[in-house]
C-alpha cells in the first residue's frame, strides 16, 4: 500500500502559514510532512510530476486543517501525540475493495476483525465485523469516529463497522496512537481511527473494479460513485454517494486433510499432548505435529472403546478395521485414516457484501456559518461455514440393540459390552449441509449540525456543533444446525416390535415428532429426519442498538503570548446508548419473551431454558446507559528563540458522569520542542485515559449451566452458573506515555524524514471474567464485591454463582514506533518521475495481560503467534511517479515468534508442567514476508486504471496448531487467502 510521508500532525493553514512536502497524487490540503506545522519551506515538485492543483478556496468555518490527535485548530501549533494519517491517494495505490483492508496493514493496528477472522465462530456475534483495534489492546479499546463524531455501534460492545462507512468521499484518515480519551473520551485507550469526508466534494468521481486469487475464488466486484454539486452560488451544497462491494469469499472444502480450491498447505497441525507418565519422565507436555489424527471419532462412524474399539463405518454401513496412525499420544496419532477431519473445513474467508448509501446536504447562513444534515444507509452481509459436519468425540453412548447397527457390530457389541452401551466417535459426514452462519447488520444515521466561525474579544472563534441518532439492527441466523437432543433421540433407533419400523426409542420424542437417522456408515440421511434434528429455522440472534449524541465544539484563541498565540479549545457532549437482543426460544429459553416464538413450535423434550443447539444459543438481554461530558484543551506557546528554537505545552482534561459506572476523568499533558538542530523536533505526551464498561459488560443476557465447585472446606458443591453482565462494573484507566524525536527534511536531506516514538500503555481496573471457582475461592479470600456474587451455603438446588466480570486484571504494552520517508525527482538523471522510499515499523516490546485473580500469573502477548502482537510488524514501499505512469512495490513483513511465550521449550528431562507453564517440544513459530505489486495507468485526464497483486509470491500461510484439530491459522497475524489480483479504472469529471 501507499504510506503516508509521515506519522505526524497535520496542521495545514490554508492561507500558507506552513509549509508541507508535496508529493505527487495527493491533494494539497491533506498533504502530511514530518514537520507539518513548522514554518519548512516546501519542496519542489519533480518536473516530470502533474502540476498541484490549486488550494480549494477557504470556507467560512475555518481556514486550518487539523488531525485527530488534538482538537486544537491554532497558528504554528504542532500537537505532542503522533499521528500517521492517510490519504485518498494512499488507499488509490492500495486498490483494497474495502478500507479496513488497507488500515490493518499498519504496524500499529494489531488485533482487528475483519471478514477473515472468527471464521470459526458460531456465537460470538462479530462475525463479518470489520473493527480495528491498535496495539492490540481490542476493538473495544480503541475509539473510531467518523468526520470526529461517534457512530453507532454494529454489536453490543459499542465497537463500529468501518464498512458501513462513505468510503468513496473519505480524504484522509488520522490514526492516533497515543491515549487521546481527554479529548475525545471515552474507548480511546490504544487511541482513535478517524475517517474524514471531503464535506464540499463537487463533480463526479467514479470506482469499478474487480478481482480474484490464483485459485479462482474470493472474486470480488466494486463499484462506487459519488456526486457533489453547489446550488444558489454555492450557498447549498449537495453530495450524494453510493457503494456496492462483493466478495465471494473462500469457501469450505470439507472433510479431511485437504485445503480449499487447490491450496496445498494444510496438513492437520496439532498440539499432541502425552501422558501423565510421560511427563513424569521428562517428556515435554506438548508437541507440535504434522498430519495429526484424531483418534475418537471418523468421518462415518467408529467405535471408541471395549473389544470392538477401531471399527469403523463406511459405504452403506459396512464395517471395517480403522486405519490408525503411528506415534499415538492421547487423542492423537500421526498419519492414518484422516477422511473424516473437520480442521480444513472452516472458510477462509467469508462470502461479504458491503451496500452503502449517503448524503449530505448543507447551506451557507452567511459567509461564516453552515448548517448541514448528513444520512447514512448501510448494510453489510457475511455468510460462511465455521465447521463441517458436528463432530462428537467419543461421546456418543450407542445402545447394543440400535436398529441401525449393522448385524455383526450388534451382536459382537451384544456380547463384549456387559452394559449394553458402546461409545462411539463421529464427524458426521453423512449431513447434507455445513453449519453456515449469515450476519447481517444494517445502520441508519442521520446527523444536524452548524459549524462557523464568530469573533469574541477581538479574536476569531470557530464551533461545531451536531446532534446524531444512529440505529444499527443486527440479524444473525444460523443453518443447518442440529438441535443436541433431538440428534440424542434420533440416533437412539429401535425396531417397532408391532410395525417393524425403524423408529425413536422415546416415546416423548416419537410424540413430539422425532424421526430416527443412520449416523453408522455412508449412507444418504433420511431428510425428514434431517428436519428433525436441524429444522429450517436455526438458531437466530436479533439485535437493535441505538445512540443519540448531542455535542459542541468551540476552538479560539485567546491571547498573543510572547512565544506565539495561546489558544484553547472546549466544549461538551452528552450521550446515549441502549440495546435489546432477543434470541429464538431454543436457544434462549421458552420462558424468555421472543418475537420468534411463533416460528419455533413447543418441544417438550427441549430444555425450556434453551442451550438447545449444537452451538448459536443465543439469549435475550437489554440495557443502556448516557454519559454526560465536559473538556477543556490549551497550546501554551512558551519558548520561541534563535538561539534555543520553539517549544509549546499541550495540555487538557475531560470530567465524565456515566449513569452507570459513575464519575471518571482524563487529561493528557504534552510538549513538543523545535530545536535549533536543523529538522531536529522533540514531542512527548502523558496522559490519563478512561474506557466505561459497554452495555455487553454491564447487561450480558443470562445463561445457566450446571457445575460443581468446592466451598473452600474439602466439600463439592453443586450450584447452578449464572453468566451473566455486572451492572457494578467501574471504568477502566491507563496511564499512557510516549516520547518521540522528529527528523523532518534538514538542510542536508532535504526530502527525508523520519521519526522514532516510544510509548509505554498500562490499563489497570480491566474489566475481565471470572470463572465459577475462581469467584468463590476470592470470596473466601476476602473479596467482598465477589462475595455478593456466590451463595453456596443454602439447601440442595438453591445455590449459585453469578458467573460475571469484575475490575481485577491489567494490562502493559510498550514498544517503539518508526516511520521514515525519502523522495527523490529523477530529473537530476534526465529520467521521467520521482521515486519515494517509504517505512513504518512497531517493535512491541511487552504486551503483558494479568488477570488478576490469586492463583494466576501474567503472561506475555508480544511475540505470540496465536495472538495478534507480533515483536515486529513493518510496512515498507518504493514508488515510482510520473506524469503517465505509477509503479509501486510493497512489503509486509512480520517476524519470527512463538506458539505461546508461557511454554517452556525442552525435549528431554522437562520440569512437570504447570498450568501456568506447560512445556513443549517445539515452541518456534517462523514469520512472514509478504510482497505486493501495484500500478496506475493515467489513461485521459478523467479515467485511471491501475491494478494490483498482493502476496505476489503467493506466501502460504504459517500454521497455529491447537489442541484440537481446527483451521490452525491465525489470519489477525498471517495472510491466509494467497495470491490476489485485482484491477479496475478511477473516474473523475
Amino acid at each position: 500500500m501507499y504510506i503516508p510521508l509521515q506519522r505526524t500532525l497535520i496542521h495545514l493553514a490554508v492561507a500558507g502559514t506552513c509549509g508541507i512536502l508535496a508529493l505527487p497524487g495527493q491533494a494539497e490540503e491533506t498533504q502530511a510532512g514530518t514537520n507539518a506545522g513548522d514554518e519548512t519551506p516546501a519542496a519542489p515538485a519533480p518536473e516530470s510530476a502533474p502540476a498541484p492543483a490549486p488550494p480549494p478556496a477557504a470556507t467560512s468555518a475555518a481556514n486550518t486543517v487539523v488531525v485527530s490527535g488534538s482538537r486544537i485548530a491554532a497558528r504554528g501549533f504542532t500537537q505532542p501525540t503522533p499521528t500517521t494519517s492517510l490519504t485518498s491517494a494512499d488507499f488509490d495505490k492500495a486498490a483494497k475493495p474495502n478500507m479496513f483492508e488497507s488500515l490493518v496493514e499498519l504496524p500499529a493496528l494489531q488485533g482487528s476483525t475483519g471478514r477473515t477472522t472468527n471464521t470459526f465462530s458460531t456465537s460470538s456475534g462479530i462475525q463479518g465485523l470489520s473493527s480495528l483495534s491498535l496495539r492490540g489492546l481490542g476493538t473495544i479499546r480503541t475509539l473510531t469516529l467518523l468526520d470526529g463524531q461517534r457512530v453507532v455501534g454494529a454489536n453490543v460492545t459499542g465497537v463500529t463497522d468501518v464498512s458501513q462507512f462513505p468510503q468513496l468521499l473519505v480524504k484522509r484518515v488520522d490514526v492516533v496512537t497515543g491515549g487521546a480519551s481527554a479529548s475525545y473520551g471515552s474507548d480511546a485507550i490504544g487511541g482513535v481511527v478517524n475517517f474524514i469526508t471531503d464535506k464540499k466534494f463537487t463533480g463526479f468521481k467514479a470506482n469499478v473494479a474487480g478481482g480474484m486469487t490464483r485459485y479462482h475464488d474470493d472474486k470480488s466486484g466494486t463499484l462506487q460513485a459519488a456526486w457533489g454539486k453547489g446550488f444558489l452560488d454555492d450557498r447549498l451544497h449537495v453530495t450524494v454517494s453510493g457503494e456496492f462491494t462483493k466478495q465471494n469469499g473462500i469457501d469450505s472444502p470439507g472433510f479431511g486433510e485437504v485445503g480449499p480450491n487447490g491450496r496445498t498447505w494444510y496438513d492437520n497441525p496439532a498440539l499432541q499432548e502425552s501422558t501423565k507418565a510421560m511427563q513424569a519422565a521428562g517428556a515435554p507436555r506438548y508437541k507440535y505435529i504434522h498430519h495429526a489424527q484424531h483418534i475418537q471419532y471418523a468421518k462415518y462412524g467408529l467405535i471408541t472403546d471395549g473389544p470392538l474399539r477401531g471399527t469403523a463405518f463406511g459405504p452403506g454401513g459396512t464395517p471395517y478395521p480403522f486405519e490408525y496412525g503411528t506415534d499415538c499420544v492421547g487423542n492423537f496419532c500421526i498419519g492414518g485414516d484422516r477422511a473424516g477431519s473437520v480442521g480444513a473445513g472452516t472458510n477462509l474467508a467469508m462470502n461479504f457484501k458491503r451496500q452503502v448509501a449517503y448524503s449530505r446536504v448543507s447551506w451557507n447562513l452567511d459567509a461564516d456559518n453552515e448548517i448541514y444534515v448528513t444520512g447514512n444507509w448501510a448494510q453489510v452481509k457475511s455468510v460462511f461455514s465455521p465447521n463441517p459436519g458436528a463432530a462428537k468425540q467419543g461421546n456418543l453412548a450407542i445402545r447394543c440393540d440400535n436398529a441401525f447397527l449393522p448385524a455383526s457390530v450388534a451382536a459382537g457389541c451384544a456380547t463384549g459390552y456387559p452394559s449394553g452401551v458402546m461409545s462411539v466417535g463421529t464427524s458426521n459426514g453423512e449431513f447434507p449441509a455445513n453449519i453456515n452462519v449469515h450476519p447481517t447488520r444494517t445502520q441508519r444515521r442521520f446527523v444536524v449540525g452548524a459549524d462557523g466561525r464568530f469573533a469574541l474579544f477581538g479574536k476569531d472563534w470557530t464551533y461545531d456543533a451536531y446532534a446524531e441518532h444512529g440505529e444499527n439492527t443486527t440479524v444473525i441466523h444460523v443453518r443447518d444446525i442440529t438441535l443436541n437432543r433431538r440428534y440424542n433421540f434420533a440416533i437412539d433407533a429401535v425396531r417397532d416390535p408391532v410395525s417393524g419400523q425403524v423408529v425413536c426409542r422415546s416415546a416423548e420424542a416419537r410424540a413430539a415428532g422425532c424421526r430416527p437417522i443412520n449416523i453408522f456408515g455412508d449412507v444418504p440421511i433420511d431428510m425428514a429426519g434431517w428436519q428433525y434434528i436441524a429444522p429450517a429455522n436455526g438458531p437466530v440472534q436479533h439485535t437493535d442498538s441505538s445512540q443519540n449524541v448531542a455535542s459542541i465544539n468551540i476552538n479560539g484563541e485567546l491571547a498573543e503570548g510572547w512565544a506565539g498565540p495561546i489558544s484553547m479549545a472546549f466544549g461538551a457532549e452528552y450521550r446515549r446508548e441502549k440495546y435489546a437482543v432477543h434470541g429464538d426460544p431454543y436457544g434462549a429459553g421458552v420462558a424468555y419473551e421472543s418475537p420468534y416464538s411463533d416460528s419455533y413450535p413447543l418441544d417438550p423434550t427441549l430444555s425450556a431454558t434453551g442451550d438447545n443447539w449444537f452451538a448459536g444459543n443465543y439469549h435475550n438481554g437489554k440495557g443502556s446507559f448516557n454519559v454526560k461530558e465536559a473538556y477543556v484543551e490549551f497550546n501554551i506557546p512558551f519558548l520561541k528563540s534563535a538561539t534555543f528554537g520553539e517549544a509549546n505545552l499541550n495540555v487538557a482534561d475531560r470530567q465524565e458522569k456515566y449513569s452507570t459506572a459513575g464519575h471518571a476523568s482524563a487529561w493528557k499533558i504534552g510538549a513538543t520542542w523545535k530545536t535549533p538542530v536543523d529538522g531536529l523536533r522533540l514531542r512527548a505526551v502523558s496522559s490519563k485515559d478512561v474506557r466505561a464498561p459497554n452495555l455487553s459488560e454491564l447487561y450480558a443476557a443470562m445463561t445457566v449451566t450446571n457445575q460443581a465447585v468446592n466451598n473452600n472446606q474439602g466439600t463439592s458443591v453443586q450450584i447452578q452458573q449464572r453468566n451473566v453482565g455486572n451492572p457494578a462494573l467501574k471504568p477502566e484507566t491507563a496511564r499512557n506515555n510516549s516520547f518521540g524525536v522528529v527528523l523532518s527534511q534538514p538542510g542536508w536531506a532535504r526530502n527525508f524524514n523520519l521519526s522514532i516514538d516510544y510509548y509505554d500503555i498500562k490499563v489497570k481496573n480491566v474489566i475481565n471474567s471470572l470463572n465459577a471457582q475462581q469467584e468463590v475461592d476470592l470470596c473466601y479470600a476476602g473479596y467482598q464485591d465477589v462475595c455478593a456474587a456466590v451463595s453456596i451455603n443454602g439447601p440442595a438446588g438453591t445455590n449459585y454463582v453469578l458467573a460475571q466480570s469484575f475490575n481485577f486484571a491489567s494490562l502493559h504494552t510498550r514498544g517503539v514506533d518508526f516511520e521514515m520517508a525519502y523522495r527523490k525527482s529523477l530529473a537530476d538523471y534526465n529520467l521521467p518521475g520521482s521515486v519515494t522510499l517509504r517505512g513504518l515499523a512497531s517493535r512491541t516490546i511487552h504486551s503483558i495481560s494479568d488477570p488478576g485473580v490469586p492463583g494466576t500469573t501474567p503472561s506475555e502477548g508480544a511475540g505470540n503467534m496465536t495472538g495478534s502482537t507480533p515483536k515486529w510488524k513493518a510496512l515498507l514501499s518504493q514508488s515510482w511517479d510520473s506524469a503517465r505512469f505509477g509503479l509501486t512495490l510493497t512489503e509486509r513483513w512480520i517476524s519470527a515468534g512463538v506458539i505461546n511465550n508461557e511454554y517452556i521449550e525442552c525435549q528431554a528431562n522437562c520440569p512437570l508442567p504447570t498450568a501456568a507453564h506447560p512445556t513443549i517440544y517445539d515452541n518456534h513459530l517462523p514469520g512472514a514476508v509478504y510482497l505486493d505489486l501495484g500500478g496506475t495507468w493515467n489513461l485521459t485526464k478523467q479515467a485511471t486504471a491501475y491494478f494490483k497483486i498482493d502476496n505476489l509470491a503467493d506466501r502460504d500461510p504459517v500454521l497455529v496448531p491447537q489442541t484440537n484439530l481446527s483451521l490452525a491459522l491465525n489470519p489477525a497475524i498471517y495472510d491466509a487467502v494467497g495470491r490476489t489480483y485485482r484491477a479496475g479504472v478511477r473516474m473523475t469529471f
